[in-house]
């Protein structure tokens, strides 16, 4: 589903990634840990297409596709998500322009019906109560006065309401609390966990994998995958550190 080889970038003339290799197939769920400065989040905005992110060698296929080629748009119509550590705040624009707008384009960009405003209300409605979100949240401009938990369960809202093939998500448990990452945990189960889909977890904590368990837990060092394993990999981290289990 989506497969990196031999990866490299950089930013402002700095190598980040250094030979990167990588394969997540439909219906798995990896994990990439580590310390860090590691090129953790550097990978996750490769990906996602952000802008003074420069890739100098390697390639990233996505169901088949040159993902490198395309515009962040397009990855995005392709069906990437890319969830964000810090999620941004927008003033002027609520969840539900935002959200309606971002949806329609890309049914529009796959020659799809956009939905008609009853139909998306409807939908995002369903997804909110899903993630146990106030409605009135829908309405509010886009993460503006959100405590950190809210802004990441808005993201899992906007996850749902989507629909995408693959996720990247940089870090989603930064910032929850114990209820919180349970029902980060489960949305990101009930919406990504599909033989049809993939997700990649990014993040320092073997918590959020209490409830989102992986196929694969990786490594990542110095800008390389140096270990790869089964969630007992992450257990070792937890228990012994970064430099005990990835030596």
């Amino acid at each position: 589903m989506l497969k990196i080889e031999n990866l490299h970038a950089e930013i402002d003339g700095k190598e980040i990634l250094k030979g990167l290799d990588l394969e997540v197939r439909a219906g798995e769920i990896h994990a990439i840990m580590g310390p860090n400065g590691a090129g953790k989040s550097t990978l996750g905005y490769v990906l996602g297409g952000r802008d003074a992110y420069e890739v100098t060698a390697g390639s990233v296929t996505f169901l088949g596709e040159d993902l490198l080629e395309m515009e962040p748009h397009e990855r995005a119509a392709a069906g990437l998500f890319l969830g964000f550590q810090y999620p941004v705040e927008i003033p002027g624009i609520s969840n539900v322009q935002f959200l309606r707008e971002a949806l329609n384009s890309q049914r529009r960009a796959r020659g799809e019906n956009p939905l008609s405003g009853a139909e998306f209300l409807k939908l995002a409605r369903g997804q909110a109560d899903a993630l146990g979100m106030d409605q009135e949240m829908l309405k509010r401009p886009v993460n503006v006065g959100f405590s950190g938990g809210e802004k990441k369960r808005n993201e899992m809202v906007q996850m749902g309401i989507l629909g995408p093939k693959f996720a990247i998500l940089d870090e989603t448990d930064s910032g929850l609390d114990i209820d919180a990452l349970k029902t980060v945990g489960d949305g990101i189960n009930r919406i990504l966990r599909a033989p049809d889909k993939g997700v990649l977890l990014i993040t320092h904590y073997q918590r959020l994998l209490d409830y989102v368990r992986p196929d694969k837990v990786h490594v990542l060092a110095d800008g390389r995958i140096v270990r790869s394993g089964g969630p007992e990999l992450a257990e070792a981290l937890e228990r012994e550190g970064y430099a005990a289990v990835a030596a």
